[in-house]
């Protein structure tokens, strides 16, 4: 499966071989994201739904400039769920020409309202969640969609669009006339 990186969680963790000694201990360094929500003055999980997308050092991730990232298509494994929790494998950086097959979006309620996950109709059947955490009124996602997916929030019905001639400049927008 190819998957076009759109957006990132706001938590980040990471494990490296124990050797200090090993010179290869930061490629082979694995690099976790999952959502996050402020809790007082500090960032933390609050899962609702516990998951998360795993880059390789590898694979062509660059830990030092996420945002690099974004807009990148990646190999990836088919999403998983692996002691009660949802994980995609990034295996490796294709090149910019790769096409995706999905979509890793993050969705915030601050910027599209409050995802309402579990109640009928919430999205298509092509939406995978990876992530989910609250606090109060803050929210955050990690989806997997694929080209045309759709999510209802408390704002209203948006859906996923690409331009045809540049895939990976995807994005959510607000579809008018979606009921809210």
């Amino acid at each position: 499966m190819t998957v076009c990186v759109l957006g990132f969680g706001s938590l980040w963790r990471h494990r490296t071989v124990t050797n200090p000694l090993d010179p290869r201990r930061y490629a082979r360094a694995a690099y976790y994201n999952t959502t996050g929500v402020m809790v007082g003055d500090r960032l933390r999980s609050r899962s609702g739904i516990i998951g998360h997308v795993r880059f390789n050092g590898v694979g062509g991730f660059d830990p030092n400039h996420p945002t690099r990232m974004i807009g990148r298509v990646f190999e990836c494994e088919e999403p998983c769920l692996w002691r009660d929790q949802n994980k995609i494998l990034f295996k490796k950086l294709l090149p910019s020409h790769a096409e995706p097959e999905r979509y890793l979006v993050v969705t915030r309620a601050s910027e599209v309202g409050r995802l309402l996950v579990g109640e009928p109709g919430w999205s298509s059947e092509d939406v995978w969640v990876v992530a989910l955490s609250e606090w109060h009124d803050q929210q955050e996602a990690m989806l997997l969609i694929a080209d045309r997916g759709t999510i209802q929030t408390s704002v209203g019905r948006y859906g996923l669009n690409k331009p045809d001639t540049e895939p990976c400049r995807a994005r959510l927008e607000l579809q008018l006339g979606a009921e809210a």
